[in-house]
């Protein structure tokens, strides 16, 4: 069935996740689905069994920074500090898992973006890939460089007494929906050479859209077993948009 593309003022990033969940099932896309699938099952089915293991130890000896007089918070406040180790190892094994499943979810990108345009692009399929390999594995260094300065000034945020186990959690989250956003619109972006640089001041153009999407793989990467199936769903939901939103600032007819 053919691809209608959707107006930018009728969208969000509600509808591009639903639609990476239609997506990730269309005919012709399921084989490409297999391999980025089976990596995150693998790395993220692992990681948080192992996480949620570990939470028992972990949660006493964070919450241990609040100062006496504010131990009255703990109640309020161990919620949120869960949900932000949660998101934590979330997004930072989600980067690993990404990594790792890079080349993959590009040719995943690639063959949903020619389905739907219906003009496959130039280099298409496995081989055009690992040409690319060194291309595609440097800019995942990219975004690493990108994240890890600003990641590291939000964790050190929750060492102050109370107000860090307050306001960092809420900033986290925020930053990784954003992150989550780049990390997913890249493939495509990428996939046509666009610049680190062009990529995301393209995002901010759709800010909101991009952190709302965003914030909705962040939410299912901490759900488990939903977890494990949200890597190609997302990569889906981000081509859908890049088609729609992006593609004619960037692709030549």
């Amino acid at each position: 069935m053919p691809y209608t593309p959707f107006p930018a003022k009728s969208t969000n990033g509600i509808h591009y996740f639903a639609e990476g969940w239609r997506l990730v099932s269309r005919p012709g896309i399921k084989r490409y689905v297999f391999l980025p699938l089976l990596i995150n099952m693998l790395l993220m089915g692992s990681t948080f069994w192992w996480l949620f293991s570990q939470l028992g130890d972990w949660l006493p000896a964070m919450l241990s920074h609040i100062p006496h007089w504010l131990q009255w918070l703990s109640y309020l406040l161990w919620p949120l500090v869960v949900i932000s180790v949660l998101l934590v190892f979330g997004y930072l094994f989600s980067t690993i898992t990404n990594l790792i499943a890079a080349p993959f979810c590009g040719l995943l990108a690639e063959q949903l973006e020619g389905h739907l345009t219906g003009k496959p692009l130039a280099d298409t399929g496995i081989f055009g890939i690992v040409k690319d390999l060194p291309r595609v594995m440097a800019r995942e260094w990219r975004k690493l460089a990108y994240y890890l300065p600003r990641a590291l000034l939000l964790l050190a945020l929750y060492f102050i007494p109370g107000l860090g186990q307050t306001i960092a959690p809420i900033l986290w989250f925020l930053f990784s929906a954003w992150m989550l956003a780049i990390q997913y619109c890249d493939y495509p972006f990428d996939n046509h050479k666009v610049s680190f640089a062009d990529m995301r001041r393209a995002l901010r153009q759709y800010k909101a859209d991009n952190v709302q999407f965003g914030t909705l793989v962040s939410l299912f990467t901490i759900i488990p077993i939903l977890n494990l199936v949200i890597l190609p769903v997302a990569v889906c939901g981000a081509t859908a948009m890049w088609v729609d939103r992006y593609r004619a600032q960037f692709v030549r007819s």
